[in-house]
């Protein structure tokens, strides 16, 4: 993988840079839409990469580890060839399953005991397992294997945790240095940054993490729950420490607010499950606001979902006709909202890395912000 920075915008940390993988070039800052089991929810892969024009995204290496399974993925050649999707894919390495099925798992310094939340069997990664399934699962990027702290929690259990995922990291370094990439292409590990909301842990594991000198980095721990004033301010503590001439990617971030700021901060990297799920609840997301496309005053506006915004089903679809859909329980309605709210993800950053370029990010940015909070 090789990264390189165009832009710096001058009143403000944000950047545009480009990211090379064996799959293609991504053009940050960038959204990477969820495909937690290989699929991202209601779309097409056809759609993500002609309507939203997706340059790269995720999936989850717990899921798909459960289903189909790594003989299933292996045996097509790889996540690529067994999705039919032929841009860059980067897997999260299970990390934030330790935290949100922490009812059901045991920590401890070999690794994660789990339970399948399918079947009830029993599971046990290791950060030296976690790379061999990535390896096999064959994203570009693959993920550290990392304890994903609650919010709130104690200091002393969020220092225990933050040394324990350094360690973690220099095993999955290991494992990953002394082993090949399946299918003739490369991978790239990036290592992940903890900490909570504790300013001195998070400079602590910044620093640790930029030691091991990998071609990427990622910030994790922050979306879940935090008030977002501490989200900005340990993001803006963690890029101003990681090296600028890698690429930053902040992990499961967030609204398009969150994510303007955060890339004012420095961050290159977002992705969530924010666009596609609150589609799929009738919330979209709009150049001009917020709209409940369930509420009785959309029943009547035959104007398109976003003509602003362009695209297919944005420009198409009327806004009473995806209401109907809606209160119909037609899955057409997902699909609409889903296509829509990853087009306008990928089009807000496209936009951001645009007036970056420009010279004017920041104060687009402050207009953009609290147009984008508007609920219509």
């Amino acid at each position: 993988m090789q990264f390189s920075l165009q832009h710096q915008d001058k009143q403000s940390n944000a950047r545009a840079g480009e990211l090379i993988t064996d799959h293609g070039k991504i053009e940050t800052p960038i959204f990477m839409p969820v495909g937690t089991a290989g699929t991202v929810k209601a779309v097409h892969q056809r759609e993500l990469e002609n309507d939203i024009q997706a340059q790269i995204i995720l999936g989850n290496t717990y899921h798909l580890y459960l289903r189909p399974g790594l003989d299933i993925i292996q045996k097509a050649g790889g996540i690529h060839k067994f999705n039919g999707w032929e841009r860059p894919v980067l897997t999260d390495s299970g990390g934030y399953q330790v935290y949100s099925l922490a009812d059901t798992r045991k920590i401890t310094e070999e690794g994660v005991a789990f339970r399948s939340h399918i079947s009830g069997n029993k599971l046990f990664f290791t950060p030296e397992y976690v790379m061999d399934i990535q390896r096999i699962i064959g994203a570009d990027i693959i993920m550290a294997f990392d304890e994903c702290t609650p919010y709130p929690c104690e200091y002393q259990y969020a220092k225990d945790s933050m040394h324990m995922t350094h360690r973690w990291l220099k095993r999955c370094c290991d494992r990953f240095d002394t082993t090949d990439s399946l299918y003739g292409y490369k991978q790239t590990l990036f290592p992940i940054v903890q900490g909570s909301t504790y300013k001195d842990l998070r400079v602590q594991s910044a620093e640790t993490i930029a030691s091991f000198e990998r071609e990427g980095n990622a910030i994790g721990g922050l979306s879940v729950g935090e008030p977002h004033e501490d989200m900005y301010e340990m993001t803006e503590l963690v890029c101003g420490i990681l090296p600028k001439d890698k690429p930053r990617y902040l992990m499961g971030v967030g609204t398009p607010a969150n994510i303007l700021e955060c890339i004012a901060l420095g961050v290159d990297m977002f992705d969530c499950v924010m666009p596609t799920r609150n589609a799929r609840n009738g919330m979209l997301f709009t150049t001009q606001g917020i709209i409940n496309i369930r509420n009785a005053k959309w029943q009547d506006d035959f104007t398109p979902i976003d003509v602003e915004l362009g695209g297919y089903v944005s420009t198409f679809y009327s806004k009473a006709y995806l209401r109907h859909l809606k209160h119909s329980d037609e899955y057409l309605a997902g699909m609409i909202a889903s296509v829509h709210n990853l087009t306008f993800y990928l089009w807000l950053v496209k936009e951001a890395r645009k007036h970056i370029i420009e010279g004017d990010f920041a104060a687009w940015k402050d207009i953009m912000v609290k147009k984008l909070m508007v609920r219509l």
